[in-house]
């Protein structure tokens, strides 16, 4: 598969992607429908495959940009998937396949029971504009008790009146346990809950989901050979404008990302400039292919050097000169390990909160996507730092084995706080 420009997302990459374009407006709540598909793309229904997260975000941004009548499958498989605009789509049905997984994904999705009460998001047998709908209501109406005149009311102060002839401590020893049993009720039903305690996932992204001001991704465009010309064995290569594997690990991290005011955009960094990385926080995806990552690194403990042409990461703040580079099974065309730098600090230079997720190659960058986007994954980091991270800036480095161009699990390897 292969995924040319960001049009496989949303809109070409030469214009900015925001979170409000014009036209969603007449749909109806298009700002529920993407809350919806945040929650869809952040799923491992979706998060363990590269290519049905691309297509059902491609089709459903389509769907609220008012282009529904353009998602047939020769336009699906130009724009999402790179292909050719003359390919045979009989011999290559990849938009087909993918598309029946899709389906497939969905329904499993919504059969599980914490999923309902969701907007539902459906892609429809012979047709690639998926439809929107709020869920049936499973509220019934509470009943109503009413007076029976079997039991007169002129009974009842009699029953009070013998209530209050007893002992005070027996009508408060009665009154404690009325009360306990209704708490018990309301813990076992879930109408009373105690205050929940934030996940570390939650607090790890608390500098951008907590913004008011509008959040900038910048993700990588490649520019190197290596970058451009490497195939590796089952694995995508990196065309076009922007990184694949940067698109990826933006879908894969979208759900925790994604601020609450739905304030954002996401630019290419040659397109990024400093006066919008200064409007609010950011998200650098990638590392050598994305200028603006390298040059918020310089400074910090860990960052990218070339040296005779190896790329690097290097700790900066270790006199024997510690780093870590790429280890490769058939140079230039198949990896065996890649290495990703995961940050959350704050910048001086632009004034706002940084979240870096930048791997020597694309594999590290997923893999450092696949981190701070699995509560497993990051508790395992963050059992490393002090107690309280979240007050400080916090950096590390993570080791990601690559197999036929896949990275598995990220692995800590260096952790730094200041």
């Amino acid at each position: 598969m292969e995924i040319r420009t960001l049009c496989a997302v949303a809109m070409p990459l030469s214009q900015q992607f925001d979170s409000t374009p014009a036209g969603a407006e007449s749909l109806p709540e298009p700002g529920a429908v993407r809350a919806q598909l945040r929650r869809l793309l952040a799923h491992p229904l979706f998060t363990n495959s590269k290519r049905y997260p691309v297509l059902l975000a491609y089709v459903v941004e389509q769907s609220l940009l008012g282009n529904a009548g353009e998602l047939k499958e020769r336009t699906i498989g130009v724009e999402a998937f790179g292909r050719e605009p003359a390919y045979d789509v009989n011999l290559d049905p990849i938009v087909r396949m993918t598309a029946a997984e899709v389906r497939k994904r969905l329904s499993q999705y919504y059969y599980a029971a914490e999923h309902a009460g969701q907007l539902i998001i459906e892609l429809p047998l012979g047709s690639y504009v998926p439809t929107f709908r709020e869920p049936e209501s499973r509220h019934a109406e509470a009943a109503v008790p009413h007076a029976d005149p079997a039991f007169p009311a002129a009974e009842t102060p009699a029953l009070v009146d013998r209530t209050q002839n007893q002992p005070v401590w027996r009508r408060r020893m009665a009154l404690a346990a009325a009360l306990l049993a209704a708490l018990l009720i309301g813990f076992g039903t879930g109408q009373i809950r105690l205050p929940r305690q934030p996940s570390n996932l939650e607090r790890f992204w608390e500098p951008i989901t907590s913004t008011s001001s509008r959040v900038t991704y910048c993700l990588g465009e490649p520019t190197e050979p290596v970058d451009r010309n490497r195939a590796p064995d089952g694995g995508l290569s990196p065309v076009g404008s922007l990184n694949v594997s940067d698109v990826i690990t933006l879908a894969r991290s979208i759900e925790p990302i994604v601020p609450r005011n739905g304030a954002y955009r996401v630019v290419a960094a040659s397109a990024t400039q400093f006066t919008q990385l200064r409007e609010g926080p950011d998200v650098m995806i990638g590392a050598f292919d994305n200028l603006w990552a390298l040059r918020i690194t310089q400074d910090l403990p860990y960052g990218f050097r070339v040296d005779d042409g190896l790329r690097k990461i290097v700790d900066r703040s270790n006199p024997r000169g510690t780093f870590w580079t790429l280890r490769w099974l058939e140079y230039d065309r198949k990896l065996a390990t890649d290495y990703a730098v995961v940050a959350r600090i704050h910048d001086n230079t632009t004034g706002q909160p940084v979240i870096l997720l930048a791997g020597i190659l694309g594999e590290g960058t997923e893999a450092a996507g696949e981190l701070v986007s699995t509560p497993a994954y990051l508790d395992a980091l963050l059992a490393r730092a002090p107690r309280n991270w979240d007050k400080l800036n916090l950096e590390a480095v993570i080791e990601t084995q690559v197999i036929d161009g896949h990275p598995g699990p990220p692995k800590v390897v260096a952790l730094r706080t200041w």
